[in-house]
């Protein structure tokens, strides 16, 4: 286990050395590239809703989607990595790299009311998805129209600090689906993280540990409890050339671990007998 852990700092040390040379999430050609993948993405689940595949698994095969609702009514988090194709071709992206994953929980004799309200308690966010949240605070609400900021905290045998904020939008079909999709509008790397020094680095300064997040979340109450799905989209830095054999699965596990993350303390959450408002406000025993 040291070995690893030695190698892995190796490969923290070895991509830093390369950044300054890397590309900005700043430059157009990566803003665009990132832009067009979100495009045909969102077209995709449109037309998803439109064939009457609500969630994911419903556009699997009888077989697996049968496989995946065991594992689901077992407790599992449910993920698989996605890419979206533009003409049957990847997306390129200059400078830069895109993770693209799914997944599912289901969570037992919770209601769709319950989860919606979880969710939009983002003051409370902190207890919740603590320590991959530090801090949360709702900015401003509009009806179904949230403005949210949010202290993240990323560790791969290094911790990254990044202050972000969201644009995030609800919306309820009927009396079981809801939907909500989530834009990053903001992202800063923090150094010294709460320490007299601390500095929150510009847009486009900063290591590139990501620079685009979006969050598409779908809910809908069946069989006797709520079926959360999370799709998310980010955008971090590229890998130094010469690298990506070595750098590359340490820099893609990340992104599914924070999804399977999320969707196992959000299920914990509701889960909890003495409510999910309990809990969020930290009165749960």
């Amino acid at each position: 286990m040291e070995s690893r852990n030695h190698c892995l700092q190796i490969v923290v040390i070895a991509v830093s050395l390369f950044l300054p040379v890397l590309s900005s999430a700043q430059q157009p050609a990566t803003e665009t590239a990132f832009n067009r993948y979100v495009q045909l993405t969102e077209q995709r689940m449109q037309q998803d809703t439109q064939l009457g595949s609500f969630l994911w698994l419903d556009t699997l095969p009888p077989q697996q989607r049968d496989s995946v609702l065991a594992r689901l009514q077992r407790g599992e988090v449910v993920t698989q990595k996605l890419e979206t194709l533009d003409g049957g071709a990847p997306v390129t992206t200059p400078g830069g790299l895109i993770h693209h994953w799914i997944g599912t929980v289901f969570i037992p004799r919770a209601t769709l009311d319950q989860t919606l309200a979880l969710l939009q308690d983002y003051d409370q966010h902190y207890r919740i998805y603590s320590p991959s949240v530090v801090r949360a605070r709702l900015i401003q609400r509009n009806g179904d129209d949230f403005k949210v900021s949010l202290r993240l905290r990323q560790k791969k045998v290094i911790t990254v600090i990044l202050d972000s904020e969201y644009d995030v939008h609800y919306t309820r079909l009927d009396a079981t689906r809801a939907s909500s999709r989530s834009y990053s509008v903001r992202m800063n790397e923090v150094e010294n993280a709460g320490e007299s020094n601390e500095c929150v680095k510009q847009a486009g300064e900063g290591n590139g540990y990501l620079w685009r997040l979006n969050s598409y979340w779908r809910f809908w109450e069946r069989d006797g409890g709520v079926y959360v799905q999370l799709e998310a989209i980010s955008l971090t830095r590229g890998i130094p050339d010469g690298l990506g054999w070595l750098v590359r699965p340490f820099i893609t596990s990340i992104p599914e671990e924070s999804l399977t993350f999320t969707l196992g303390r959000t299920r914990n959450a509701l889960a909890q007998p003495c409510g999910a408002g309990a809990l969020a406000r930290g009165s749960c025993k």
